[in-house]
């Protein structure tokens, strides 16, 4: 059998402790829209192509039954790790904006291909980076 084809990722998820205030973060250091939301959860647009989603922790820990079929349940804790690409130009920039945020910046990093990273914190704890091209071979 040959394998289906796939797309990419088009959603991942964080969970966090105050919905609101996660995506009030996302919204004012990126720049995301909003796509739907409510108490459990806000599914923010990533640059018009993927999904964020901020879920409220334990809110969707057990299956919902949803109008069209039924979600399993789903949960996390502790911190993780998102990275976010950005164009290599505009490092500096994310630095400065970074700082006029009061977000403090954990570390620097240049990666052996001559990609940088920044990296940072949401309010979660969740460890953010920034990323220009030359982190991956194939980024």
């Amino acid at each position: 059998m040959i394998r289906p084809k796939l797309g990419g990722v088009l959603e991942t998820s964080l969970y966090v402790d105050d919905v609101e205030r996660s995506a009030r973060f996302y919204q004012n250091v990126f720049g995301f829209e909003t796509l739907v939301g409510d108490e459990r959860l806000q599914a923010l647009s990533v640059a018009g192509r993927q999904v964020l989603l901020l879920c409220k922790k334990g809110a969707s820990a057990q299956p919902i039954q949803r109008p069209h079929g039924l979600l399993p349940g789903h949960d996390g804790s502790g911190t993780t790790h998102l990275t976010f690409s950005i164009p290599a130009g505009e490092l500096e920039a994310w630095e400065k904006w970074l700082g006029v945020n009061s977000i403090k910046i954990e570390s620097r990093i240049t990666w052996e291909r001559g990609g940088q990273s920044l990296y940072f914190r949401d309010p979660d704890g969740h460890l953010l980076e920034v990323a220009t091209p030359g982190l991956w071979a194939i980024y």
